[in-house]
């Protein structure tokens, strides 16, 4: 196997397989930027530890508009070069997403062997980490393999300079050649992973639209990474999902039923967290992840109350929504971590979000509130049903209690008399036993 081969085939290194590297982060502080720079360095740092690395110097410079060249202006990257010198860090990363000239111009300038990264690079690897089913990896593998095609001008230089001896003629030839060979290669995977991932989309499709027969009412959580939705799905349903104080702990959706408290089953379903920079690749990658929010009657937005930047973190969230065409899908918001804030800071939070829920997965404070809010919403629509079920459709009075809220039943000669709220996909099964016709 080549070296080329080697490396698509694994893909990128995850850091944490390493040493811990050491680190220097760059910014550029835009005006008009929906982040101040320091909570967006800040959030980078807490990338980078999640990826296995340890930050060990941050420089900054205010920028108009990036160089075309180096991103950040000449001076700034030959700072940027001594500050990895005299720290000895292994990687600079950089909060904003390089071209593939900016990046080839800076690892130039910095020197091999330090590595120069962009946050997209970063969040590919964490992601790469983090990717347990087949779908998941084959996801980061698409992304992956999308951000690394344009990138590969120039990397088998070195072929070319060793059979011609460098110099005039050495610019193209079998190193180009080589270059071509390796672009078709990456192209013909990606075809490769897109045709598996669309297997797995229709199998995904087929189960999820087997939910939607069922007529039962879908929920879906979305947020920020780390808004603690793998937890709340966990309070609501007694999952075992996957929930650590780490930026995308879990990237794959997890589908629990759940029974309200007047017997009526729904679903909830987690979904990968977002965040601000959010990789279009990403987003196009796990499109059909992603379909589990806009095939939802209603999505929860999960938000971490506790966190500075929360409504610049309900901004992002809202602009994927929206990339993913989820925009007019019902919408509740639900501050989590509300036990983290004080008396003074909730009040003020619930003042200016009055339709919202304020709850904690950790503790539970708020969530019979939130399942009862869930209850109000998903019966708004429902048709208010009267009905006498003959004996021997025992299977329609097991859908009743099922999938729609009983208000009282009694037993008549005639059948089963019930008086219910019926969702739309269901009052069809029972309208021939209404006692209006």
């Amino acid at each position: 196997m080549s070296e080329f081969e080697s490396v698509i085939t694994r893909g990128m290194t995850p850091i944490s397989e390493q040493h811990r590297e050491r680190a220097v982060l760059v910014g550029v502080d835009r005006p008009g930027a929906n982040w101040p720079i320091d909570s967006s360095l800040a959030e980078l740092e807490r990338l980078v530890d999640t990826a296995g690395a340890d930050v060990v110097a941050t420089t900054t410079q205010k920028l108009n508009t990036p160089n075309p060249r180096t991103f950040v202006g000449t001076g700034k990257a030959e700072e940027v070069a001594e500050l990895a010198r005299a720290h000895s860090a292994d990687l600079v990363v950089f909060d904003d997403e390089l071209s593939p000239s900016q990046q080839a111009n800076l690892e130039k300038t910095v020197g091999k062997p330090v590595k120069i990264i962009d946050r997209t690079a970063l969040i590919l690897d964490i992601f790469a980490l983090h990717a347990n089913s087949k779908e998941g990896r084959l996801q980061v593998r698409l992304a992956q393999n999308q951000y690394l095609l344009p990138r590969l001008r120039g990397m088998w230089a070195h072929l070319a300079s060793n059979r011609m001896g460098g110099g005039v003629g050495s610019r193209f030839g079998e190193g180009e050649s080589q270059l071509e060979v390796d672009r078709r290669m990456v192209r013909k995977r990606i075809t490769s992973i897109k045709r598996e991932l669309k297997h797995l989309a229709e199998v995904r499709a087929v189960q999820r639209e087997s939910r939607y027969e069922s007529g039962m009412y879908k929920v879906a959580l979305a947020g920020y990474t780390n808004a603690g939705k793998s937890s709340l799905i966990n309070r609501l349903t007694n999952a075992d999902v996957l929930a650590y104080d780490k930026l995308f702990a879990t990237l794959d959706s997890t589908t629990r039923k759940f029974e309200l408290p007047e017997g009526r089953e729904i679903t909830i379903t987690d979904t990968v967290g977002f965040i601000q920079k959010l990789p279009t690749t990403l987003v196009e990658a796990f499109k059909s992840t992603l379909d589990e929010i806009t095939g939802a009657d209603l999505v929860l937005h999960v938000v971490d109350a506790s966190s500075d930047q929360y409504e610049a973190q309900i901004a992002a969230v809202e602009d994927v929504l929206g990339q993913i065409g989820a925009q007019n899908i019902k919408r509740v918001l639900v501050f989590n971590k509300c036990d983290v804030l004080d008396n003074e800071g909730l009040a003020a939070l619930r003042s200016r979000y009055a339709q919202a829920q304020f709850v904690s997965a950790a503790t539970g404070e708020g969530v019979d509130e939130l399942v009862s809010h869930i209850a109000r919403v998903a019966s708004s629509h429902d048709t208010h049903m009267d009905v006498v079920i003959p004996y021997d459709r025992g299977d329609l009075v097991s859908v009743a209690h099922e999938r729609c809220r009983i208000l009282s039943e009694t037993h008549e000669e005639a059948g089963t008399h019930i008086v219910m709220l019926a969702a739309p996909s269901y009052a069809g099964l029972f309208r021939a036993f209404s006692e209006s016709n």
